[in-house]
């Protein structure tokens, strides 16, 4: 076990550092480099120049890699070019907002999936199976833009019940205070994760259906939901949790799109308006951050399989 948390470790510590080198020599590489994306298209030679050495651009990308691994090594992830603040205090600031958003999302979807996934793998083959999993594509096909924009259309326009713009607030308590206003992001959110998570539980299910464990307990006579609940269920969430762990970038890249069109204020609507604006130390925080939370999700989710599914064993280690 221990073995195993150190390979992965190792290996994820490569990860983020893989992401961090591929993300840094993009940016540098853009017609023009920083300077031209940050001053625009009509600046001078002289403006361009000044601003190369004022940032350090007019070095080698080598060297200002590794300038930029130490500052990050020191927790200086730079400052906003359009917003002069720390990136640090941006991310602290907008981070628990959006963890706010993706995790109510994200547990509201699970709460919905994985029973749904169940009722739809007992009841398969049924009229009712057909039209909820022919629903269930459709929701999982339509782009989270647009869910969004159906959410606003109906219940803020024609059925003026919730407002189209997210809670607005400098921390979680503000949001919270606001709970009719986080509705339809929360909403835009679950239905994506929802059918998704429920497309994996509902295959999951159907596989353990057909296993011989299974076979063997009707044939001692064991109750139907007996077998359901206390020994396919159990094995059908192995495969769930990994999703849950390697979904962080699709929970991420939704949350870019709901905060955008709600105007919720949290990473996702820092990384697009620093998307726009060519805020490059922005941008490289967010990623760095995204590739963290991703790797220590997808570590987490690797352990959580590891002690929940006792079939799952580590290389090298004897049962």
């Amino acid at each position: 076990m221990t073995r195993f948390l150190a390979r992965r470790l190792l290996l994820a510590l490569i990860v983020v550092f893989l992401v961090t080198v591929v993300t840094f020599v993009i940016l540098h590489l853009l017609p023009g480099g920083p300077a031209r994306g940050v001053l625009g298209v009509k600046a001078t030679q002289a403006q361009i120049d000044a601003f190369n050495r004022a940032e350090g651009f007019d070095q080698s990308i080598p060297l200002q890699y590794w300038d930029y691994l130490v500052r990050l090594v020191h927790g200086d992830l730079g400052t906003s070019y359009t917003l002069n603040t720390d990136v640090s205090t941006l991310l602290g600031e907008r981070l628990p907002k959006t963890l706010l958003l993706t995790a109510t999302s994200t547990l509201l979807g699970i709460l919905v999936a994985l029973p749904l996934g169940v009722w739809q793998a007992v009841r398969r083959g049924r009229a009712s199976d057909v039209v909820t999993t022919g629903l269930a594509f459709v929701l999982y096909a339509t782009p989270v833009f647009f869910l969004s924009l159906v959410l606003i259309i109906l219940f803020a326009q024609v059925l003026p019940i919730f407002p189209a713009q997210a809670a607005q607030g400098d921390d979680i308590a503000s949001l919270l205070s606001q709970p009719a206003s986080l509705v339809l992001p929360v909403l835009a959110g679950t239905g994506v994760t929802a059918v998704a998570y429920s497309r994996y539980m509902r295959s999951s299910t159907v596989d353990n259906l057909a296993e011989d464990y299974v076979r063997t307990a009707r044939a001692k006579g064991t109750p139907e939901r007996t077998i359901l609940w206390r020994h396919v269920w159990p094995n059908s969430l192995t495969s769930v949790v990994s999703m849950i762990g390697y979904s962080v970038p699709v929970v991420f890249s939704g949350s870019l799109v709901v905060e955008s069109m709600f105007n919720y204020p949290g990473v996702g609507l820092l990384f697009w308006t620093a998307a726009r604006n060519a805020d490059f130390p922005v941008l490289l925080g967010v990623v760095l951050v995204i590739a963290v939370t991703t790797v220590l999700g997808s570590l987490l989710a690797d352990v959580v399989q590891l002690l929940i599914d006792p079939r799952v064993r580590v290389p090298g280690v004897k049962s």
